[in-house]
């Protein structure tokens, strides 16, 4: 590895010139937060900011918003739109097309989408970018060593072993030419400028140096939290497996409301009991709009948005690619329990109200997540293809999602969405809440007292059974059985969870030891357990990672036990045959 050279240290740096490219969910807030703490890196004057973005029919448009001050995000963003009109009009954040602008760059923030193709990562937008970004940085200045950051999500491996070698090509070696870190965002629609003020944040590198150069910078703008040091490698793991693990735990909560379902019991007094024994209680149960961040989490709709979907599959991407057997893996099973969410509700809806072949549905809410207009991997829209797929009649509306969404789009269901509320519900004969935003707490009269409304599902856990007491709407929800849970049923749901947990963290370590057995290339690189352990636990939305150790037996509660709990068991075996 190259050395860096002693003029390039956190404490004679200069930033003059920060990049950012791409403006979505996570680059239009850091550059404007990096704007506005007018920072100043060696120098008197504070740092610019350019925010680059290619041009594109989907978000070609984001470049003259930006310059005419205004925000690119959706939704309910508090803060962030007039950080953004105060810092085009002080002349310290900027907007091009020009991907050249960064060839003097000093810091580059990379905040372009990645994605998953089956079992593998999918980098495809994210290398376009870095093939016009190595094109600038070839002329770059001369002894300018331009530090690069990935906020995007990566798969374990990615730094080393395809981000590293594609600057190669372009005659720029990590270490002497460029510094490559990350330090992937922890961002939540929403709360952008919240979550980045207030959490901790990762700062990884191949190079010992540039987790301390990431720090310095971005501790202007991590202003509540701290900005953690660690290597690449141990950053990319800790920021799939804290999606990866809530997965699991959206999974396992899944498998105990389905039961509390069949059974007519109140999962919402299991979750609360169990999170209070496990030290992890949070207001989730009663507050819609708050994070669930307990071991018991909130079983929707489904799982959607962009992160969780695939970065479980990101972490054993390099696993899966060797063979390694997956059949007992929490994790992958996880996805499979997720997924069948949408089609779920149907079901459960059907079993209160009947069959609703020739009812008119209208389904509340397309953004995955409340307050937010991201579709990505919504779950309305997964239930509205199945429902298109058989036969129903439905409607969606959002407050937030426009007409011409990309995902609407992509699935052809522009047709069947509208943004006036009044339309959704006119011919309703069943509500389905599917996104708990504020807009439709506030409009609960409305649509409680709509005529021609039959009943509501509520998939979201946005109302109560009380609130339709004197209502001539049937309610029904997901988790909410009127019967309260035995002791022996609590017992029984704490034990396995623990069980649950041991499991996650035997497979954890085992994909830890992959890493460093075939990828950690020097001691800095090598990845502990304790440390993703530690690392992993500052998450906002709770990350607790259980210790290793076998499982003993698979707890059962009236014939009853999980799917994700046996696989932890027999994982052992494997591990054992292997």
């Amino acid at each position: 590895m190259g050395k860096v050279l002693l003029t390039f240290s956190p404490e004679n740096w200069k930033v003059e010139k920060i990049g950012v490219i791409g403006p979505g969910i996570v680059g239009m807030p850091m550059a404007a937060m990096l704007a506005h703490a007018r920072i100043k890196i060696g120098t008197d004057k504070p740092a610019k900011v350019i925010v680059v973005q290619r041009k594109s029919i989907n978000s070609g448009w984001k470049v003259d918003a930006i310059k005419s001050g205004k925000s690119v995000i959706g939704g309910i963003e508090p803060g962030l739109n007039d950080i953004v009109k105060e810092s085009v009009s002080e002349g310290v954040l900027s907007a091009t097309h020009d991907f050249n602008e960064l060839s003097d760059a000093d810091v580059i923030l990379v905040s372009v989408q990645t994605d998953k193709k089956g079992f593998e990562p999918d980098y495809g937008p994210m290398f376009g970018a870095l093939e016009s970004l190595g094109e600038a940085l070839r002329r770059k200045p001369a002894g300018k060593i331009p530090l690069v950051i990935f906020e995007s999500t990566l798969a374990p491996t990615s730094m080393d072993t395809l981000i590293r070698e594609h600057f190669k090509k372009f005659g720029l070696e990590e270490g002497k030419d460029i510094l490559l870190g990350n330090s992937p965002n922890r961002v939540m629609p929403g709360r952008l400028v919240e979550r980045i003020q207030d959490s901790d944040k990762l700062a990884g590198g191949l190079h010992p140096e540039s987790p301390k150069l990431i720090s310095k910078l971005y501790n202007y703008i991590v202003t509540k939290g701290a900005v953690l040091q660690s290597n690449s490698l141990t950053a990319e793991i800790v920021k799939t497996l804290e999606n990866a693990y809530r997965d699991v735990r959206i999974a396992f909560s899944s498998e105990v409301v389905r039961y509390c379902d069949k059974e007519n019991i109140d999962f919402f007094s299991v979750r609360d009991e169990v999170n209070s024994r496990l030290l992890q209680a949070d207001n989730a149960s009663a507050d819609p709009n708050a994070v669930p961040s307990g071991g018991i989490l909130v079983p929707m709709l489904g799982v959607g948005g962009h992160c969780l979907p695939k970065d479980g599959i990101l972490l054993w991407w390099r696993n899966i690619e060797s063979g390694t057997d997956t059949s007992y893996s929490l994790i992958l099973n996880s996805r499979i329990i997720n997924d069948e969410s949408p089609v779920y509700a149907l079901r459960h809806a059907e079993k209160r109200f009947g069959s609703l072949k020739g009812e008119k549905i209208a389904l509340l809410g397309v953004a995955y997540r409340f307050n937010s207009e991201d579709s990505r991997n919504s779950p309305t829209l997964t239930l509205a293809n199945y429902l298109r797929e058989n036969n129903y009649s439905y409607i969606m509306h959002d407050p937030y999602v426009k007409k011409d969404d990309q995902n609407l789009l992509r699935f052809n269901q522009d047709i069947h969405f509208t943004s006036d509320l009044d339309e959704a519900l006119q011919d309703a004969d069943y509500v389905f809440m599917c996104t708990a935003h504020k807009n439709y707490i506030e409009k609960f009269e409305k649509i409680a007292s709509f005529n021609g409304i039959k009943g509501l599902m509520d998939a979201c856990n946005i109302y109560s059974a009380k609130q339709f007491s004197d209502s001539k709407i049937d309610y029904a929800g997901i988790g909410r059985g009127a019967l309260k849970p035995d002791n022996e049923l609590i017992d029984f749901v704490f034990e396995s969870f623990r069980v649950m947990g041991r499991g996650l963290a035997n497979e954890l370590a085992g994909l830890i030891d992959f890493y460093n057995s075939n990828y950690a290339f020097d001691d800095f690189n090598k990845v502990k357990f304790s440390e993703v352990q530690k690392l992993a636990r500052t998450c906002s939305t709770g990350c607790e990672i259980a210790d290793v150790g076998k499982i003993e037996s698979i707890p059962e509660y009236n014939g009853f036990n999980s799917i994700l709990v046996k696989c932890a068991f027999e994982a052992q075996s494997v591990e054992r045959r292997t």
